[in-house]
């Protein structure tokens, strides 16, 4: 079978909803199993109730991927109880809107702690655990913002070219080591996330605005969580033991049509 991930071990961070969910969700129906790192705790144990539901193999650990302590001691449980750490989906990031002059030093501070560091730390210890395994693979969630500039997305945008960056320069440190990293910059996806900032920011008007974002997209919608997992599925899979340090757009067209 084609894509198939069993008897792997694969960690998602923020896998308890969105596109952090799509995956986890994916990745257990193609046999691996999942383990949800979030800082949700109800929301962790809830996505892998689901997928267990179905048949998936699943787990959950609280996880704040801004400690580095936090990130040795999570990665080790799951050493202790799956052996492996085989695929490592840096997906936990947080958003900011603002200019260069509307953001605050408390405002990068926070965005580099996560969608930056986040991404570091897990990244620093997943790799010397698959250094000692002879194998790994490891995909980060970029942006299309890392590629194109978007009005009010400043710090935001520079923690995701941060993030092809730093997939680049593993890619390269860890060839011998039989380690691929890539990284897939998704456009606007619908999740909770963009139901709540409508609800938040533009109330009795969500229809009309979330049909405003969608028609930004030269495809004319938002993209899906399950989009999402499956190019994250294809590239975390032996059949793409051939691609390493690449960045896929997956965006209606954004980036190359817009």
């Amino acid at each position: 079978m084609k894509f198939d991930l069993s008897n792997k071990n694969a960690l998602i961070t923020g896998g308890s909803r969105g596109i952090g969910k799509g995956i986890a969700t994916e990745f257990a129906r193609q046999g691996a199993h999942v383990y949800i790192l979030d800082i949700d705790e109800n929301e962790a144990e809830k996505t892998a109730l689901e997928i267990r539901e179905r048949g998936g193999a699943a787990s959950w650990f609280s996880c704040n991927v801004e400690s580095p302590a936090e990130v040795r001691a999570t990665f080790q449980k799951v050493i202790e109880a799956g052996g492996t750490i085989d695929i490592l989906v840096n997906n936990a990031g947080i958003s900011h809107i603002g200019t260069v002059e509307s953001t605050t030093d408390e405002d990068v501070d926070r965005i580099v702690a996560v969608n930056i560091k986040g991404v570091y730390h897990c990244m620093h210890v997943a790799v010397s655990y698959m250094k000692k395994q002879g194998k790994g693979v490891i995909l980060n969630l970029a942006s299309v913002v890392a590629s194109v500039g978007i009005p009010d997305r400043f710090a935001y945008s520079m923690s995701k070219g941060a993030v092809v960056a730093m997939t680049l320069s593993v890619a390269r440190d860890y060839l011998a080591d039989n380690i691929r990293c890539n990284c897939i910059s998704p456009g606007r996806v619908h999740t909770p996330f963009v139901d709540n900032y409508l609800a938040q920011h533009y109330p009795g008007r969500e229809k009309e605005m979330f049909e405003k974002l969608a028609k930004t997209q030269p495809m004319g919608r938002m993209g899906t969580p399950r989009e999402m997992a499956d190019l994250a599925l294809y590239l975390c899979s032996d059949e793409a033991a051939f691609i390493t340090g690449n960045n896929y757009a997956i965006d209606g067209g954004f980036v190359s049509l817009k």
